[in-house]
């Protein structure tokens, strides 16, 4: 495992600005038609209905995801109620929340997962300059519109601060007694690979997840909002460290098998 005073001090500090660049600024309100809609999130979706594997489906009505909800409307706050939901799971970074902090209803509990904090330390499962220049590699040959996602992404595989946010958030969504809603602030790239992380444990195959995580440009009303490759990224790093998502939900996350069989009875039907 590598520290931050392992590391050369350019590399330290453009991974510090990887770090920020994660969080991008949403976009406007997209097309797509599904119910249940926030008018203030337009990001905001179910994570249920999808087919497992095993012939299993995701339960709907239970998680949800969701860009920055620091501008909810009397009636977008009502449908939260109205959802069941009791629990927040807020993605974003200090500055992130202080400047738009979440305005959720009465009887909604709150819950900080930053996926950049430091409280854990800045330590990294790999070399940070390997994990750069590989990322940089792979956003030119694919193409990439955003270096700065393209690198984001592998990171979020490979820093421990990362590890203990993703964590949180499957622990909340296997335990939690009422519905879930988690965010970040455009919805798409922390909560897209925390909804990621959720739907490979419940067995939910690559190509649906991959699908869903493209959603974003449909709701976010941006062709540009996230690209597959960005989500490859964090995959191939998956591999590179874990070899497979389960080992990675294991040994990365540490998350353990009761809470693992937790989510999955409460999300599989």
């Amino acid at each position: 495992m590598i520290t931050f005073r392992s590391l050369p001090l350019r590399a330290a500090t453009l991974f510090l600005a990887v770090l920020a660049a994660i969080a991008l600024v949403p976009g406007v309100a997209g097309t797509a038609s599904a119910a249940p809609r926030l008018a203030s999130a337009s990001n905001f979706r179910d994570i249920g209905g999808y087919e497992t594997v095993d012939g299993k489906t995701v339960r709907t009505g239970e998680l949800f995801r969701s860009n920055k909800l620091s501008n909810l409307t009397d009636a977008d706050k009502q449908t939260l109620v109205d959802l069941g939901i009791t629990l927040d799971v807020d993605l974003r970074n200090a500055s992130e929340r202080d400047e738009a902090p979440d305005q959720m209803p009465a009887g909604i509990r709150y819950q900080v997962a930053d996926v950049v904090s430091l409280n854990s330390g800045l330590w990294f499962h790999e070399f940070v300059p390997i994990t750069l220049g590989r990322a940089l590699i792979d956003a030119y040959t694919t193409k990439s519109s955003n270096v700065g996602q393209s690198i984001g992404y592998p990171f979020m595989v490979s820093f421990v601060g990362s590890d203990a946010a993703f964590r949180d958030l499957v622990k909340a969504a296997a335990t939690n007694p009422g519905g879930v809603v988690f965010h970040c602030s455009a919805g798409k790239d922390r909560t897209g690979w925390g909804t990621a992380i959720i739907l490979s444990i419940l067995g939910v195959p690559r190509a649906t997840i991959e699908a869903d995580f493209m959603k974003s440009n449909t709701y976010l009303g941006r062709s540009d909002a996230v690209e597959l490759s960005w989500l490859n990224a964090a995959f191939d790093q998956v591999k590179r460290l874990y070899g497979s998502m389960d080992r990675y939900v294991r040994k990365g996350l540490k998350i353990d098998q009761a809470t693992i069989d937790k989510l999955r009875a409460r999300m599989l039907a």
